[in-house]
């Protein structure tokens, strides 16, 4: 099969909306490719956000500094093992072979394996570096030298990692930098919507920039905040009239609310009793009361997250500068 490729266009931000880069990437239309004539495999492990806390709780415990770097056009590194042609891409047509096809020897973005392709090309050159890799976590590497112990956890082309010795996170830096195109990014601060504070008493996390993405999605980020994620003995009936509820908006607003937990494990409970109702159709006694009752739940980040005082009375308070969730040293 003949794959045709195609430019992409993106502008690339940062945790405050800023404009980080203009990127223009060729990718393949992948979707034309079939399991079992194409490819084989197409899956890669990619690090759970539970994986990341326990990280993070594991580098504090040992006084770890955690640090943060990117692999640039990470899946043109993947080699690829089957025989993937494309077509000559736009403007780079060869005038005297334009019936010519490209083979590809290294994946390209949109191929359906581009990301197993890359996994195992990073995979192997760990492997040949001395690592370990988890035997329950196959995204957690580790590499001992001596009485030191360096830790690396990747998310597909984001890598974090932290040691008990400093020199072996610059080693592994220039390891890295010399097999693949890499930007370092300094002290882990923000990664998989994670911002993240370090400092000598110990790593803060918050999801301040999802939270407001949550409240602006839905329509919230004027709502007022509450104290409390629900109210006391609150039953979820069927609403009385048979009306039904979006049943697409409910599911979203749950899993938004579920990524925020990473952060706030106090709505857990909450937002795992709204999950068990996502397959019925007639939720709550009304659309209005499963609203308002989700509305509580989001404007409640406002007030803890946001830093908005205005509306808040004096035993409310905006802790934009205090994350609500610490891993500090006891």
């Amino acid at each position: 099969m003949i794959i045709v490729p195609k430019w992409i266009y993106k502008v690339k931000l940062d945790e405050y909306d800023d404009v980080l880069k203009n990127k223009v990437r060729l990718v393949a239309k992948g979707y034309r490719q079939e399991k079992g004539i194409d490819f084989e495999e197409s899956f890669a492990p990619v690090a759970r956000i539970e994986a990341i806390r326990i990280f993070i709780a594991n580098a504090t415990s040992k006084n770890m500094t955690i640090y943060q770097m990117d692999v640039k056009i990470a899946f043109l590194n993947g080699e690829l093992k089957e025989e993937v042609y494309v077509s000559q891409p736009e403007s780079f047509v060869d005038p005297d072979h334009s019936t010519h096809f490209y083979r590809l020897k290294k994946a390209l973005y949109g191929l359906k394996h581009a990301p197993r392709a890359w996994y195992d090309t990073l995979l192997r050159f760990l492997l040949d570096n001395k690592f370990s890799k988890g035997e329950f976590d196959p995204t957690l590497f580790t590499r001992r030298i001596g009485k030191h112990i360096l830790l690396v956890q990747i998310y597909v082309d984001d890598i974090i990692f932290a040691s008990t010795d400093p020199k072996a996170c610059d080693i592994f830096s220039n390891e890295m930098s010399s097999k693949f195109q890499m930007s370092m990014m300094g002290q882990m601060s923000f990664f998989l919507g994670l911002q993240v504070s370090q400092s000598p008493g110990g790593i803060f996390i918050n999801q301040s920039k999802v939270a407001l993405e949550v409240l602006k999605k839905f329509g919230m980020d004027s709502c007022d905040p509450v104290n409390t994620p629900m109210v006391d003995r609150l039953k979820l009936d069927e609403d009385p009239l048979g009306i039904p509820v979006d049943q697409t908006r409910f599911r979203s607003m749950v899993g938004s609310l579920m990524y925020l937990t990473a952060s706030r494990p106090d709505l857990v409970f909450v937002v795992c009793m709204c999950a068990r109702l996502s397959a019925r159709e007639y939720i709550h006694q009304s659309i209005t009361k499963r609203s308002v009752r989700i509305s509580t739940l989001v404007s409640w980040y406002e007030e803890y997250v946001s830093g908005n005082t205005k509306r808040s009375s004096r035993r409310r308070r905006g802790v934009m500068d205090g994350p609500p969730i610490s891993f500090a040293n006891m």
